[in-house]
C-alpha cells in the first residue's frame, strides 16, 4: 500500500473531528502565514495569533503520524495544518466573542481604561479559579505535582500551562456571558404542554400491552415431553399452593427472566416469539394462574398482572417529558438569540470569514504582529 493511502484515513479522521467544514474542498487561495506571531483573527479588542493554535494542530498531526507509523508527505502536512488551524480558530473566535460580550456588558459605554480595569479584575478571579479547580485536575490527570514537568507534558500535546490558563479564563468569562444572557429555567404553561401533546399525539400511540409472571420448562432439558410436562405441573402446584410464582421462578424456571422472578414488564401484543404465549397473555383473566401452555420450545404457566388496551398514552403520563422538551427548546432559542446579539456587537476579522456569521476578511496588513496586547 502506498504511503499516502496508509496515512490518509487517519489524517482525515483527525482533521474532520476538529474541523468538519475543513473536510469540504479546501480554498486554494488561503494560506497560513509563515510567522507564528502573525495575527490570524481579531475579535473585538482581542487578537488571536497563529502561534496560539499552531502547536495544537502540529500535535494532532504528530499523533496521526505515530498512530499510522508513517511520516506525512509535505503537501498533506500543509493542507492538514491549514484545516486543523481553521477548525481551532472557529472555536477560539466563538469563545473570544463570548468573553468580549461579557466584558462589554459589564462596562457598557465606559472608556477603554474602565474596560481594561474590569477585564483585569474579572480575569484575575477566573485565574484564581484555574489554580483552585483546574490545576489540581491537570496534576491528577498527568500524575505530577511538579509544575515544570506538567508544563513540559502539556507542550508535547500542543499546549502549555499558560495556554490552559488563558483558555480557562476565556471559557469562564464566556460562560458567565451565556449564564447572564440565557434563561436557564424558562416557564412552561399548561397550554403549551397541551399544544405540544396534540401536535405530536400520533407519536404516542401504543398497542395493547401486558405485564405478567411466567414459569417455564424447556423440552430440550428433559429426556422426553412427558417429563417436561410433569415438571411444569409440579411448579404450577407449588406456585398455586405456596402463593408465590416469583419464588418458584427464581428456584426452578428455565426462561431468561427467571432470576427476576419470571416477571415480564410491559410488552406489546404480537411482539412475542411464541404465538401460543402471546395469544394466552392477551386473553386470560387478570391475576389468575393459567393452565399449562405448550409451544414448540417448552411448557409455560403465566399469571397476567396488568393489561392495557391499545390507545394513546395519556397527556398526564407525558407531562414532565413534554415540559422538559419545551423548556429545552426555549433555552436553545434563548442561546441563539444571545449568540446573535453577540455577533451584532462584537466585530470579527478572520482569515476564514466564511466560517463565522457576520465576520469580515482579515486585512493582509494586520497579519503581521502588531504592538497591541494579545488577550
Amino acid at each position: 500500500m502506498l504511503l499516502r493511502e496508509r496515512f490518509f484515513p487517519i489524517l482525515m479522521f483527525t482533521v474532520c473531528v476538529i474541523s468538519p467544514a475543513a473536510c469540504d474542498t479546501p480554498d486554494a487561495e488561503v494560506k497560513l502565514p509563515d510567522d507564528p506571531a502573525a495575527v490570524i483573527a481579531v475579535v473585538g479588542s482581542s487578537n488571536i495569533l497563529l502561534g496560539d493554535l499552531l502547536p495544537q494542530a502540529d500535535a494532532r498531526i504528530a499523533e496521526a503520524e505515530e498512530t499510522s507509523g508513517q511520516t506525512i508527505p509535505e503537501e498533506q502536512r500543509i493542507n492538514a495544518r491549514l484545516s486543523l488551524v481553521r477548525g481551532l480558530l472557529g472555536k477560539t473566535i466563538q469563545t473570544k466573542m463570548m468573553r468580549e460580550s461579557f466584558l462589554l456588558d459589564q462596562v457598557g459605554t465606559q472608556n477603554a481604561a474602565k474596560r481594561d480595569e474590569a477585564d483585569e479584575k474579572l480575569s484575575g478571579r477566573a485565574r484564581g479559579m484555574f489554580y483552585e479547580a483546574e490545576l489540581p485536575e491537570l496534576k491528577k490527570q498527568y500524575g505530577t505535582e511538579n509544575l515544570r514537568e506538567l508544563d513540559e507534558i502539556l507542550r508535547k500535546k500542543g499546549s502549555s500551562l499558560l495556554a490552559r490558563q488563558r483558555n480557562f479564563v476565556d471559557q469562564m468569562l464566556g460562560h458567565l456571558y451565556l449564564r447572564g444572557s440565557v434563561e436557564r429555567e424558562p416557564k412552561v404553561s399548561l397550554a403549551e404542554i397541551v399544544l405540544e401533546y396534540e401536535s405530536e399525539k400520533e407519536n404516542h400511540f401504543r398497542p395493547e400491552r401486558a405485564r405478567w409472571e411466567q414459569l417455564t420448562v424447556l423440552k430440550s432439558k428433559f429426556p422426553n415431553e412427558a417429563e417436561a410436562r410433569q415438571a411444569i405441573q409440579e411448579m404450577g402446584r407449588e406456585a398455586l399452593f405456596g402463593g408465590s410464582m416469583q419464588a418458584v421462578a427464581r428456584a426452578r424456571s428455565q426462561e431468561p427472566l427467571a432470576s427476576n422472578g419470571g416477571v415480564h414488564d410491559w410488552t406489546s401484543r404480537g411482539s412475542l416469539v411464541s404465538e401460543q404465549l402471546d395469544a394466552q397473555i392477551f386473553t386470560l383473566p387478570l391475576n389468575k394462574i393459567s393452565g399449562v401452555i405448550e409451544d414448540p420450545s417448552g411448557f409455560h404457566i403465566v399469571r397476567v398482572l396488568a393489561r392495557e388496551e391499545a390507545g394513546y398514552t395519556p397527556q398526564s403520563e407525558l407531562q414532565d417529558e413534554l415540559r422538559n422538551k419545551i423548556r429545552q427548546r426555549k433555552i436553545e432559542a434563548s442561546q441563539r438569540l444571545a449568540l446573535n446579539r453577540m455577533r451584532d456587537k462584537i466585530p470579527v476579522w478572520t482569515l476564514f470569514p466564511e466560517d463565522i456569521p457576520g465576520a469580515k476578511p482579515l486585512p493582509v496588513s494586520i497579519t503581521r504582529r502588531n504592538n497591541s496586547t494579545n488577550r
